[in-house]
């Protein structure tokens, strides 16, 4: 991969994207576009350049699909989970009685198990079952969509949690390698592709948005506009979770910190 090769990719990724790859990612980027070079038939980044300049509208997908990153895990950050249970989802049971209507938005919901928990967390809250609630699970990477939508796992993926909740909101395969998340979880989780750069096809306002380790891919002008664009979404008082090693210090003054990476806007 040479420098010109590298400047390329780099660009392409920011036009489509808005992800920013600095030559820090340049391993990274090596080793995630040759597994596309040799699935296309090619030989050299060039001759894979070459191709998906002639057929960007075709190839496009799965060039963004090779650059995105997906790592995720079932209650991933538990402590989001813990105050959803314990402190948010009482709140919300209680303010939006009338109502009876509950919307969460997981962006960045790789191959779906933020959202999966989220659902997980809310059947444990006990919501009464005449309550209107959806979970919108979003991602630029239309293959971990498909995995999100069949909610079928390996069995690893579920070592680490509580048996009795396993047991609860998962069923097991017949030879046990696989699990598939319960049909009762899965009925409150819409998986779209979506492209946090471009217009967005929701209407909201949502009462939690989940945005965790997107961010960090952007600089900080479009981090200034995606937060905006978020807090236009939710009402005062709406909660927004970002990731771990995220803040909004200097991006944004529409929200409070609550603590560990959890804000409540304000204006």
């Amino acid at each position: 991969m040479t420098d010109e090769d590298f400047a390329q990719i780099a660009h392409l990724a920011g036009e489509l994207t808005g992800i920013v790859l600095g030559n820090h990612k340049r391993n990274m980027v090596y080793s995630r576009i040759a597994r596309r070079v040799r699935a296309c038939g090619y030989s050299t980044f060039r001759q894979y350049l070459d191709y998906l300049e002639k057929n960007l509208d075709a190839e496009s997908t799965e060039f963004i699909n090779s650059l995105t990153t997906n790592l995720t895990s079932f209650f991933r950050e538990e402590h989001h989970f813990t105050f959803l249970k314990e402190a948010l989802f009482p709140q919300l049971r209680f303010a939006n009685k009338e109502r009876k209507r509950l919307r969460i938005w997981s962006a960045g919901c790789s191959i779906g198990q933020e959202a999966y928990s989220i659902a997980i967390t809310l059947r444990q809250v006990g919501f009464p079952s005449d309550w209107d609630i959806k979970i919108l699970a979003t991602d630029l990477d239309s293959n971990v969509l498909d995995t999100g939508r069949s909610g079928v796992y390996p069995a690893s993926h579920v070592e680490g949690l509580e048996q009795g909740l396993v047991k609860r909101f998962f069923l097991r395969s017949r030879d046990e390698r696989s699990v598939q998340v319960k049909d009762e979880i899965r009925s409150l989780v819409y998986f779209k592709r979506l492209n946090l750069l471009e217009n967005w096809p929701v209407k909201g306002p949502f009462d939690v948005i989940f945005c965790r380790n997107v961010v960090i891919y952007f600089n900080k002008d479009t981090q200034r506009i995606l937060f905006d664009r978020y807090a236009d979404l939710l009402p005062i008082g709406g909660h927004l979770m970002i990731g771990h090693s995220e803040n909004l210090s200097g991006i944004t003054d529409r929200f409070e910190s609550l603590g560990n990476t959890i804000y409540r806007k304000i204006k």
